[in-house]
């Protein structure tokens, strides 16, 4: 009795001394903060907990979202025994051990049981095959958990057997409920400065953001109770000045570094980079530019732009913050001294004005798909000249319907890349001439 009496109140010094992440972990589904896309009233994650019909899952997202959290609010809503393992630490014999055990409970009691196994990816290939059989006759339900893309970390057999459920990064709003939630707990306030300053810059990670915030409040604290945690504190918590960056600051920095890339300006473009980033600027939103400048401002002048682009967006997807920002800034590099040409944007502008304003007699028979039975009765495929046939590579033939065979889009410039089209399409003329489309004026918006 005496033990138990000192175990109790061992853990009760315990839960007062825990950081306050530990103290504000959600016990609950509707206490979890910035996944309501997958815990939302009728979302099919929630549908699956609430009825204990949950088979194997993947958790997949960045530090800080809560998959160890969620794991464990499943384990309160389950029948199953929960079994708890991290591939950091753990062997083969451990999973054997568990596997061991899930047999012996479903034969003597029949339950079943629930593996979390954090750090999945930390597994090499023969682990990962160790727990495939358990998995797949349902002896085990498994629920990984990873920061790693599991398509590229998780063996194919095992991910085939599991269902992927994505996390994401809190954003601000998800983040300053947990800051609001987090300051009634612990008897506190904070400037809205503050707490718009802990959210805009915990970079989605809600235990980094608590672990901030207790920091913060441990400082305003020593000031006086009750404490109010100001900008200062927020500051000094996360190690970095608040960047003033207001609604339309975003429009007119995310305007300039735009223009300054396409300006062929690489510091310019490095230097606005710097200051979203610095600003909170969320990356995957300056990925997304990237991608789309790449192909209107640079396009085939080099073809390569987009590549380059494409891939910062998906380093960052890989690396996160703040890594990420040497893949980003590379990009910007790249993009910014790039020959420019907005050709291919003013050829399809000038398409879809084309089909919204030109009315179609659709596509001409000789084009349309001839490789049906009587196909060839409605005149479907007759006349199709094949241009492999020719030793050209090239034939002669309208392939515009005739209200529009006229029409010409793509103009290519004589920059970069798109010197060599220019020359290769002159070998190549179009049935008739045209004059290239006026549409300058829609980039300099």
């Amino acid at each position: 009795m005496a033990d138990d009496l000192f175990g109790a109140a061992a853990d009760e010094q315990l839960s007062r001394r825990a950081p306050l992440a530990e103290r504000l972990r959600p016990r609950h589904l509707d206490d979890i903060i910035g996944q309501d896309h997958l815990l939302g009233p009728g979302q099919p994650l929630r549908v699956l907990i609430e009825g204990d019909r949950l088979s194997s899952v993947i958790l997949w997202g960045p530090p800080g979202t809560g998959k160890t959290t969620l794991a464990r609010v499943i384990a309160n809503h389950t029948a199953k025994e929960f079994e708890v393992l991290s591939a950091v630490t753990a062997g083969v014999k451990d999973v054997r051990d568990v596997i061991s055990r899930a047999q012996r409970r479903l034969g003597e009691r029949g339950t079943g049981t629930i593996l979390f196994l954090d750090e999945v990816h930390r597994f090499n290939k023969a682990q990962q095959d160790g727990l495939l059989p358990s998995v797949e006759s349902g002896l085990v339900t498994l629920i990984g958990a990873t920061t790693e893309n599991p398509y590229f970390e998780v063996n194919p057999p095992l991910l085939s057997r599991s269902t992927l459920f994505r996390l994401n990064a809190l954003d601000p709003r998800a983040a300053t409920a947990l800051i609001d939630r987090a300051l009634r707990i612990e008897g506190a306030t904070a400037e809205p400065a503050a707490i718009e300053h802990l959210a805009e810059r915990a970079n989605g990670d809600g235990r980094h953001t608590l672990t901030s915030l207790e920091v913060a409040i441990a400082l305003a604290s020593a000031r006086g109770l009750p404490a109010t945690v100001s900008l200062r504190d927020a500051e000094a918590a996360l190690g970095t000045k608040a960047l003033r960056y207001g609604r339309d600051d975003h429009y007119d920095v995310v305007s300039a570094f735009i223009k300054s890339i396409r300006g062929s300006d690489p510091d310019a473009g490095i230097y606005w980079l710097a200051t979203m980033l610095e600003a909170g600027e969320d990356a995957r939103f300056i990925a997304r530019r990237l991608i789309i400048l790449a192909s209107e401002d640079v396009g085939e002048a080099d073809p390569s732009a987009l590549s380059v682009a494409v891939a910062a967006a998906q380093a960052l997807e890989h690396v996160g913050l703040p890594e990420a920002q040497l893949n980003l800034a590379q990009a910007v590099v790249h993009l910014a001294t790039a020959p420019k040409s907005n050709r291919t944007a003013l050829a399809i502008w000038s398409a879809r004005d084309h089909v919204r304003s030109r009315p179609s007699s659709g596509v001409p028979a000789h084009l349309r798909d001839g490789h049906y039975q009587g196909a060839g009765r409605l005149g479907h495929g007759v006349g199709y000249r094949y241009p492999h046939d020719d030793e050209r590579g090239w034939v002669e033939q309208v392939h515009l319907p005739p209200e529009v065979a006229d029409a010409r889009f793509y103009f290519p410039s004589d920059h970069g890349y798109e010197h060599e089209i220019a020359q290769r399409m002159a070998l190549h003329p179009p049935p008739t001439p045209a004059s290239p489309p006026r549409g300058d004026e829609e980039l300099r918006r």
